[in-house]
């Protein structure tokens, strides 16, 4: 007979708790909402305050900052100015030079999206600096793609260790020290980069990975200028343009397939891109649909289509109350890589809010192989 091995019951039970604990943690969710108080509404306390100004490092719950930083109440301000705050009660005030840090348990190679409501508050020209070190990025804010104070941002990195310290810096000068922009809410989520496969080349076609979508934001999340993929917010995909493309959510918005999709809300300034693997002389057929998202966008739409030497112009009329078509073309690669880019071909804005741009959507992009040319 073989010895029979006997553990004592303190340790069994270790071991069941272990087991118990292991499971949890593979169970656990990623990352994903807001941050450490990233609405705001922790305040801080009344001796932390001077009027609006924040005093000392440490005197917003959570955050640490640098320079001045305002602790703003949404609506009316003294000096007759408003300030909308789409996303909660409370926001910051980054004035001149000023920043708010804090910093966040990750998992180092892994991708992640920062969304966060930002505008700016004086000045056409201000910026907002995002850094997660060795990454950092400025974002213009000079165009204000909602009327409301509501724009949305998502901005990506990927992590060099396990612990990110997330910045958010204002680095201009305006004559009035406490210009600058304004944040109203920090979310993060944990991205997983997609694949092409044997069916489709193209990754994320129907945009289903994306940003953190705010709770309560119903104007989507936009996807700023960047010519790199390698850590998009949008994985898969670059934002080669002036102007920011949207990611919008089937919850609020009309969406061809799926539970998401982008819109194209800047005309030509407003162009997405995705460089694809393919043989040099073989012949590919490129498919997507079109359509408009249900938000009082209106018009004769136009999203131009490129792959390799090829081009397609897929003319929509919008009503503003849904639906889409389908188009597709053939392209001849002529190299190892390919890139395929659209972009809207007309400036549009919603006929209930002239203030607001937006565009046709753009989602299920597909790019197969043909067997002859």
């Amino acid at each position: 007979m073989s010895p029979s091995l006997s553990v004592p019951l303190p340790l069994l039970f270790l071991l069941s708790l272990s087991s118990a604990a292991l499971a949890l943690t593979l169970a656990r969710p990623p990352l994903e909402g807001l941050l450490p108080n990233g609405n705001f509404e922790e305040q801080p306390k009344p001796a932390d305050l001077k009027k609006t100004v924040l005093q000392g490092k440490h005197a917003l719950p959570k955050w640490e900052i640098q320079g001045l930083v305002e602790y703003i109440s949404g609506g009316p301000q003294p000096g007759g100015m408003y300030f909308a705050v789409a996303h909660g009660v409370h926001a910051v005030r980054l004035g001149n030079k000023a920043s708010i840090s804090q910093t966040i348990p990750v998992k180092a190679g892994y991708l992640y999206a920062l969304t966060f409501g930002a505008s700016r508050t004086c000045a056409q020209d201000e910026v907002l600096r995002v850094s997660v070190a060795p990454q950092t990025g400025d974002l213009p804010l000079q165009t204000l793609y909602s009327s409301n104070g509501g724009d949305t941002y998502a901005w990506g990195f990927k992590a060099t260790s396990n612990f990110a310290r997330v910045t958010f810096h204002n680095p201009g000068v305006q004559e009035d020290p406490a210009c600058g922009p304004l944040i109203d809410a920090v979310a993060i989520k944990a991205l997983y980069p997609p694949r092409p496969t044997r069916d489709n080349l193209v990754k994320n076609p129907g945009f289903e990975e994306g940003p953190y979508r705010l709770i309560n934001s119903t104007s989507g999340v936009l996807i700023p200028p960047r010519k790199q993929d390698f850590a998009s917010p949008l994985p898969g995909w670059m934002i080669e343009s002036l102007k920011a493309v949207k990611f919008i959510d089937r919850r609020h918005f009309n969406v061809p397939s799926g539970l998401a999709a982008v819109e194209l809300v800047a005309g030509r300034e407003s162009a997405i891109a995705q460089i694809i693997r393919t043989q040099p002389g073989k012949c590919y057929n490129l498919s997507f649909a079109v359509g408009d998202a249900k938000n009082a966008c209106h018009g004769n739409m136009m999203v131009e289509a490129f792959a390799a030497q090829d081009t397609l112009k897929v003319p929509f009329v919008s009503q503003g109350k849904g639906g889409f078509k389908a188009a597709n073309f053939k392209f001849k690669a002529l190299s190892a890589r390919t890139r395929v880019t659209f972009f809207s071909s007309y400036y549009h804005t919603r006929k209930d809010d002239y203030g607001s741009l937006c565009g046709p959507i753009l989602d299920e992009v597909r790019v197969v192989s043909l067997p002859t040319c």
